[in-house]
């Protein structure tokens, strides 16, 4: 049974990625230390199974697995909400009803993709889904899965159990438009890392991204600056944020440069799965080194990971 209202997934969340070893398979143990290491920072919750956590690249029996061994872990301390989106409606249901038996406080999906589905049938989708459970429901508009029009997302605010939207869009006015086509109860939650301190200022309920779980410590600060007003520093702080997360991004792999870094920095996250490529021992430790050379030439201070790299 869930612990937490909806309304407590709130300010900085990871989209947690998930730990495999280099053989490929899910590392539970250092999934363990991976959850307690997040949860030392202030963060608002975590969200299982997304995109960061490779989630279509594992089969429903893994993504449970990842549930279980996560909801064990945090044993009440955060608000969990699991990603359960696949193109299979049937599949979707399955994994909602095991993570709302596992004590998860909301299910959340990507529209249904790869076919071009209509609206109506996207709508059916998240309906079906929404009412297998108890759980709210916190729907996903990212471009990768396909962009739902604001009609859509109001279309979809009317389903029962749907209670909010992750919105990972750069269109930043559409927030203020989602507020007043689904009314000011519905939950925001933004999804560009990039735009962390934009979303704050428009009052989003939460933001959800990859690179907390890299730099959870410098989003807390972002957001803590924002909430007390303080703009110069947060203005300052997302650009030391978008430094990093475009020096991570020039590599190529997202998911295994951070991993990587993590590793480096004594923290296992484990290793990328195909057909994500990893790196190889030369090209990480140039990774680290890039890393290194922003903090020295932006006078970054105070940030976990940069220390632990810059100390080892």
């Amino acid at each position: 049974m869930s612990t937490y209202s909806i309304r407590d997934f709130k300010g900085v969340i990871p989209a947690v990625l998930t730990v495999f070893d280099q053989d490929e398979n899910l590392d539970e143990q250092a999934t363990r230390e991976f959850i307690r290491y997040l949860l030392t920072f202030e963060i608002g919750g975590l969200y299982l199974t997304g995109s960061t956590g490779e989630g279509f690249l594992m089969t429903p029996e893994e993504r449970k697995r990842v549930v279980e061994v996560v909801m064990s872990e945090v044993n009440g301390r955060v608000p969990v909400v699991v990603h359960v989106g696949a193109i299979s409606t049937k599949i979707s249901i399955d994994l909602a009803q095991h993570a709302e038996s596992f004590g998860a406080d909301g299910v959340s999906s990507v529209p249904p993709f790869y076919w071009r589905f209509s609206e109506a049938q996207i709508i059916q989708y998240y309906k079906d889904i929404a009412e297998s459970t108890a759980l709210p429901m916190i729907v996903y508009n990212i471009p990768l899965a396909g962009l739902m029009s604001i009609q859509t997302i109001e279309k979809l605010s009317t389903l029962k159990n749907v209670v909010g939207v992750k919105y990972t869009a750069s269109t930043l006015y559409e927030v203020t438009q989602i507020k007043d086509a689904c009314g000011q109860d519905f939950l925001i939650y933004g999804g560009s890392d990039e735009m962390a301190s934009s979303n704050i200022a428009l009052n989003v309920d939460g933001i959800i991204g990859s690179f907390y779980n890299m730099i959870p410590d410098l989003f807390i600060d972002i957001h803590n600056a924002v909430k007390a007003s303080d703009l110069p520093r947060a203005s300052e702080l997302q650009a030391n944020a978008v430094r990093l997360i475009m020096n991570i991004l020039a590599h190529g792999s997202m998911t295994a440069a951070m991993k990587a870094c993590l590793r480096h920095a004594g923290v296992n996250a484990g290793y990328a799965r195909r057909p994500f490529n990893n790196f190889t021992a030369e090209q990480e430790q140039a990774i680290v080194k890039s890393l290194l050379d922003l903090k020295s030439q932006y006078n970054i201070t105070n940030i976990d990971l940069l220390n632990r790299l810059a100390n080892r």
